[in-house]
């Protein structure tokens, strides 16, 4: 994954009887529609997603006559959530934008309620988990939609050949297409036998490829093993929790991991594991499945061999790390009624399915009601490889800090504040104590910022 960063209302009450039940009520034309529409997506990583999302929104505004300006815009270089901020303080620019994270949560004043949006959403689409809804929805409101294009979740993706060779695991056994998991095989899939395959197939000439920087992916699958460790940066009041005998287990697990990493890991962008992967030097990523789709479309030998597949299990239990998008509508919008409907219309169950497949299955729609789609099943090289990439069984998704408070949770997000917790002590020369001092100053830092 490569990463990214909002009165009435037009929606009429629209049938919620049936799972495939039209969502969004037509669009009310008069004096406050049609009119522009600005629109800012983050530019998807898999090959032509943006061909179908650019035409959802076209066809929907030559029906409603609403001429809809589409920016794709990169998640490298955080030009994302650059420009978020930058729009935020100008109070001028698009009428709605792609936010990541926790960067919609942060621009919470300058972005337009959508409870009513969200409110028709949910009666048909059915709930959002607890994690998303702790971003989404700040001073009792609806400021976001979790969106359906680009929000994955990062569990391993992993080379079957390699594993098979290097750690006598076959992972299509272990994670069958179409079946549930071989217990046996699944309940020693934990953090303690990962360090044992990182090792084996560093020896064997193909390491992992972990990021451990600045980036999103970093920041994502370090959290996940923080939460397995049952480590926590702050409680849910912000009191700072970071120095605890479960920080230490997980900075001492990460001291054994660097050496079997790739050299540069601590400089890699949220593209370099992606390379790793598709160039057939890594043996594992844990990324959606953008990777895999790219090595289909140039080094197909390679997808042959993938396979995706939940995360390891810690003491704390099995936790995918999602990074999700939102949807928000600027207050500052000129048109806000004809943002909320197209909203509307590319949250229904048909246009989802659409996106869903258009991404190969690299999209997991927030709302509970649609994760039944067929394109998890039946994507291939190899058939299966992706059918347990949605969260399933003992697999719970989390929000990276959607423990702490908003405002101190964005901070430890955007600062990378874990990854450079975990450079302290295994690259800059600190002790395990060290490092843990430096991220409690850090995070006294964010609390009175």
């Amino acid at each position: 994954m490569t990463t990214p960063y909002t009165r009435r209302t037009v929606l009429q009450g629209a049938a919620a009887a049936g799972a495939t039940a039209a969502l969004a009520a037509p669009f009310v034309h008069g004096a406050y529609a049609a009119g522009q529409l600005r629109l800012g997506f983050w530019d998807h990583w898999v090959p032509g997603a943006n061909d179908t999302l650019t035409k959802l929104c076209k066809d929907w505004g030559e029906k409603e006559k609403v001429d809809v300006q589409i920016d794709y815009i990169t998640s490298q270089g955080d030009k994302l959530l650059l420009t978020g901020a930058a729009e935020a303080q100008a109070r001028s620019g698009h009428d709605m934008l792609t936010f990541l994270a926790w960067a919609g949560a942060a621009q919470a004043d300058a972005l337009a309620p959508l409870d009513d949006v969200m409110g028709e959403l949910i009666k048909v689409n059915g709930e959002v988990p607890e994690g998303i809804t702790t971003v989404a929805k700040q001073n009792g409101h609806w400021i976001a939609v979790p969106a359906p294009v680009g929000s994955p979740t990062l569990p391993p993706c992993a080379r079957i050949d390699y594993f098979k060779q290097y750690v006598a695991l076959d992972l299509t056994q272990m994670y069958p297409a179409g079946a549930p998991p071989d217990k046996e095989l699944a309940d020693k899939w934990t953090w303690e036998n990962f360090l044992l395959a990182a090792e084996k197939c560093h020896k064997g000439g193909h390491a992992f490829g972990m990021p451990i920087g600045v980036t999103n992916d970093s920041v994502a699958w370090c959290y996940a093993v923080l939460r397995a460790h049952g480590a926590q940066m702050t409680d849910t009041n912000g009191n700072i929790t970071v120095k605890s005998d479960a920080t230490r287990q997980v900075l001492e697990w990460f001291k054994k991991l660097v050496p079997f990493l790739p050299d540069g890991v601590f400089a890699w962008d949220d593209s370099s594991n992606n390379k790793a992967l598709i160039s057939g030097q890594a043996a594992l990523i844990m990324n959606p499945p953008s990777a895999w789709a790219v090595a289909v479309r140039d080094a197909r030998p390679v997808a042959e061999q993938l396979w995706t597949f939940p995360t390891p299990k810690g003491p704390k239990g099995r936790f995918d790390p999602a990074v999700p998008f939102f949807w928000g509508v600027w207050s500052f919008s000129k048109n806000i009624p004809a943002a909320k409907a197209l909203l509307t219309h590319l949250c229904q169950r048909s246009s989802v399915e659409q996106t869903v497949a258009a991404s190969h299955g690299y999209d997991i729609p927030q709302f509970a009601k649609l994760h039944d789609f067929k394109t998890w099943a039946i994507e291939e090289p190899p058939k299966g490889t992706i059918y347990n990439y949605p969260p399933r069984g003992d697999v719970q998704v989390v929000i990276p800090y959607g423990e702490s408070p908003t405002k101190i949770a964005n901070q430890i997000y955007a600062q990378a504040t874990l990854p450079k917790m975990i450079a302290q002590c295994t690259q800059q020369g600190k002790t395990v104590e060290q490092a843990m001092d430096w991220a409690a100053s850090e995070l006294e830092g964010f609390s009175r910022g």
